[in-house]
């Protein structure tokens, strides 16, 4: 469990500065307590390019699935 938040981590690192800021204090705060459905839906957030991710975010674009709302409201709050 430890190696795969490693791998989230590293994954997490961003080219958009405001983007990387947010991610690392959503881990700082979830990453510990993420249920295995979180991690799969950040995982695929983390496949997004960083502009459409950023968008999805901060509610500029709808996600394609409805449940991501869940850990994208985590990742606003953070």
């Amino acid at each position: 469990m430890v190696r795969e938040q490693e791998k989230l981590r590293w994954r997490s690192r961003r080219g958009l500065l405001e983007l990387d800021l947010l991610l690392e204090r959503f881990l700082a705060n979830h990453l510990e307590t993420m249920s295995q459905e979180d991690i799969k839906i950040y995982d695929a957030l983390l496949k997004l390019a960083d502009k459409d991710f950023l968008d999805l975010v901060m509610g500029e674009m709808l996600p394609p699935d409805k449940d991501w709302e869940t850990v994208l409201g985590k990742i606003r709050k953070a």
